[in-house]
């Protein structure tokens, strides 16, 4: 038996502190600020649950159906499979769940592919690590993560400001039950949704900070874990009609603070060791696994953008226009390309160990082209609607207006369409690349893998250099002038 969408509503039911709007917040499941999301995440658990071939697997240590992202990859076939089910998860969403369920545990799965990693700096830490991934794996979990110090003067590490003046989570104590850890983390993006929270820090530190090299798990649940929410879109949403993207897909972004939280043994990953608390992403599989699953998204939210934007040509009556067919046909290039990408780091993968694994160069190549695509992309589809953006209805309440509607109706006008399907639209359009919600995920696309110099450094680092080169010595040594003919040195 699948775990369904109504027992993940049920496990939030567990204590968990959220504040937003300066209240208290417990069962998010029942608030309007997460509701609606939350029954997103809950339609995903059961559409994976009603197609359990295609979406799951049985679990090797106690044979419950869980979600396919869970599965250790061998082969090329099951990238493919992996693939195939997350995407019918992402366009439940349209692309607008980043932090869905199956992200954070395929990035967590790429680690296990490089245990060894582990192994070497402690092996009670690597036990720890394939421990707690069993038991999340197990129960189907839906794990978030907060890799980051809260930014305060990045110009100084952590040392340098003084650990008490550093917002940062850092260990304070340790005695033989485990750690006590404080300080805050983000981006805990669907923290209020979660059943746990991943910890790490992705950022370098230096000598003097072993303190803030610390990896581990937690349920959101657990006391001491406050969740400091922002704006929640859904909340301010006016309806399903006027907002009908952040009405039902906020994911919700927040800092997690933790206050004297004591992590038992069995959940921490990485201690005082400055070297493996950043090697954990950058030289495990878990990169290439974690963004195959975002560049799969991505596509499928670019087919959504595409989609809108010719949409809003045909509604505006331009869609034969060359100059528009053109812009559409460079957006459409693009969205293959990023489909192709993904299709390479399958194709084109590497066998590690018994494990299978996503081709990195290609990965980092797709990383850095997408991060600037998604603003491009956002851009044209605000081209092209032109003041149609602007100009609409101040909500679903002036259609139930009759002297109103009936303005609407004349001024609201498509060769295509009548004006509720204009106005219907257009507002779908605002929602997804004019609101605060589209604006947020501008934002997101733009960062979520790290700053743009990092993914250019990772691929710079990842690149086939040594072809390159050999073409142009080849090319080199395939000519010359005379001996006596060449300058003195």
């Amino acid at each position: 038996m699948s775990k369904t969408g109504a027992d993940h509503s049920k496990s939030l039911a567990d204590g968990r502190a959220i504040y937003i709007d300066g209240q208290l917040v417990t069962e998010p499941q029942s608030h309007p600020a997460f509701r609606r999301g939350i029954e997103t995440v809950a339609h995903l658990y059961d559409l994976q649950a009603a197609d359990p071939e295609g979406m799951t697997f049985a679990s090797p240590t106690n044979g419950r159906r869980v979600g396919l992202h869970w599965k250790m990859p061998h082969a090329y076939a099951d990238l493919v499979a992996r693939r195939q089910a997350m995407t019918r998860w992402t366009r439940a969403t349209c692309g607008f769940f980043g932090r869905s369920p199956d992200h954070i545990s395929t990035s967590v799965l790429g680690m296990l592919m490089a245990l060894g990693r582990f192994e070497a700096s402690h092996p009670d830490r690597a036990r720890a690590l394939q421990g707690w991934f069993e038991y999340a794996r197990d129960h189907d979990l839906y794990v978030t993560y907060t890799i980051l110090n809260p930014q305060s003067n990045q110009a100084k590490g952590p040392a340098e400001q003084g650990f008490q003046q550093h917002p940062g989570l850092r260990v304070v104590d340790e005695d033989a039950s485990g750690i006590t850890v404080h300080g805050a983390k983000m981006l805990g993006t669907a923290a209020v949704m979660a059943n746990e929270v991943f910890v790490a820090n992705i950022t370098p530190l230096k000598p003097g900070e072993e303190d803030f090299a610390v990896s581990f798990a937690l349920p959101l649940g657990t006391r001491g874990v406050r969740i400091l929410s922002r704006k929640s879109y859904e909340q301010h949403a006016v309806s399903e009609f006027d907002n009908p993207l952040s009405s039902r897909f906020d994911e919700n972004d927040a800092v997690v603070h933790f206050d004297q939280v004591k992590v038992p043994w069995d959940r921490v990953f990485v201690l005082r060791d400055i070297g493996l608390a950043a090697s954990q992403f950058k030289d495990t599989w878990a990169p290439p696994m974690q963004n195959h699953h975002s560049q799969i998204r991505l596509g499928v939210k670019l087919q959504f953008l595409i989609g809108l934007a010719r949409r809003i040509a045909e509604i505006n009556g331009v869609i034969d226009f060359p100059q528009v067919r053109d812009q559409l046909g460079r957006m459409s290039a693009s969205v293959t390309m990023v489909e192709s990408f993904v299709h390479g780091m399958e194709a084109a993968g590497e066998q590690v160990g018994p494990y299978y694994a996503p081709n990195r160069a290609i990965m980092h190549a797709a990383t850095c082209i997408t991060q600037e695509l998604y603003p491009q992309f956002v851009s044209l589809v605000r081209e092209l609607a032109g003041g149609g953006l602007i100009m609409l209805p101040s909500s679903s309440a002036d259609f139930e207006n009759p002297a109103i509607r009936d303005l609407i109706g004349q001024t609201q006008r498509s060769g295509v369409t009548d004006a509720y399907g204009r106005v219907k639209a257009m507002k779908l359009a605002w929602d997804a690349v004019g609101s605060e919600f589209g604006s947020r995920h501008v934002q997101y696309e733009m960062f979520y893998a790290g700053a743009t110099v990092f993914q250019r450094a990772a691929a710079f680092r990842n690149f086939d250099w040594t072809n390159a080169a050999s073409l142009v010595d080849g090319v080199l040594g395939g000519y010359d002038l005379p001996p006596q003919m060449r300058p003195v040195s």
